[in-house]
């Protein structure tokens, strides 16, 4: 009582204790909370076990969680600066919790803001392909306005090959889970069953494509699937798209002195890119190669067969709007 009465005890401890003595009188939780009005009567509970446990220092607060760290300017600077340093021996590169240890009082995930604000990823890896090709600027330039400015009269075709596409076949079937629905599936095991070579030609004003399959990527299967793409227009003038691959570019070209409607345009040394027919090889691949089953090479050619088929029938031309192209590393 006499902690109740002193004129120096805070109010919210007096309330606490009174809650406290009015239960120990035998008054109920729900009298004792509509007298004192508060919103529940577990209150009530609360303190009275508080006390039986602690006595007087259950009635006290309880000690609150530190407040949160906070990060100058400084520490962000410190761990930028240690993304320039080596990373540990025997680590390949940096990871939030190695820059962290490395500082000693900071934490992982002041780290790991850090880099997020300025969109740091420390495993992403970015990887380029600069061509060397002392002829950049002309071949490119020669490829660009075919594709924005095509000849007259003209077929423009994109030519190459996707060699070694392999026929996996994935072990696949049902996986029963508790809610009682089943999840189709592959798993992440596959036995190879062999190779084929895809061999295409695509129509740059129509972005239909022409495809040959073989089981290799010689001068002469180039030279059989040439044959058929230029049976195809006779008596037109026909501009081929090619990289710069041996079997594209021999020293003496006799096949090609034979065919003098036609015209190669090379790309530069390392910059395949430019040719569209990789685009297709991408599409082809994203919608009916990747994660197919095959048990053999002749089904993933029967597979592309039936792809290229319901491609063509709603073909459309790639819009090329690039007008400059540059090469990153010449001057």
């Amino acid at each position: 009582m006499a902690f109740v009465r002193a004129s120096t005890t805070e109010q919210r401890l007096v309330l606490r204790a009174q809650l406290t003595l009015a239960a120990a009188a035998g008054t109920a939780a729900t009298a004792i909370a509509q007298r004192f009005r508060l919103p529940r009567p577990d209150t009530v509970s609360q303190w009275r076990r508080r006390f039986a446990a602690q006595r007087l220092v259950g009635l006290q607060d309880r000690p609150r969680p530190r407040p949160r760290r906070r990060y100058g300017a400084e520490v962000e600077r410190r761990i930028l600066a240690w993304l320039d340093q080596p990373p540990p021996a025997g680590y390949a590169s940096w990871s939030g919790r190695l820059i962290a240890r490395a500082l000693g009082d900071v934490s992982a995930r002041q780290v790991w803001r850090v880099l997020a604000r300025h969109r740091i990823s420390l495993q992403r890896r970015h990887s380029w392909c600069i061509s060397t090709d002392p002829q950049f600027a002309a071949k490119a330039a020669d490829l660009v306005g075919i594709y924005l400015a095509p000849p007259d009269h003209a077929v423009v075709l994109c030519v190459d090959e996707k060699p070694s596409i392999q026929a996996l076949e994935r072990a696949q079937g049902y996986l029963r889970l508790p809610n009682g629905q089943a999840l189709k599936g592959f798993n992440h095991e596959y036995e190879r069953h062999g190779t084929t070579t895809l061999f295409a030609a695509l129509n740059v004003s129509t972005g239909q494509v022409k495809a040959g399959h073989y089981t290799r990527r010689r001068r002469r299967e180039f030279l059989d699937f040439m044959n058929e793409v230029v049976a195809d227009y006779p008596h037109r003038e026909i501009h081929v798209v090619l990289d710069n691959l041996s079997s594209h570019k021999p020293k003496r070209d006799r096949w090609l002195a034979r065919h003098p409607n036609l015209r190669v345009h090379y790309t530069p040394t390392h910059a395949s890119w430019l040719n569209q027919i990789e685009i297709w090889f991408s599409i082809l691949t994203r919608q009916a190669l990747r994660g197919a089953s095959f048990t053999s090479p002749r089904q993933v050619r029967e597979a592309i067969d039936r792809f290229l088929t319901v491609y063509n029938a709603q073909a459309a031309p790639f819009e090329w709007r690039k007008r400059e192209v540059r090469s990153v590393g010449l001057k």
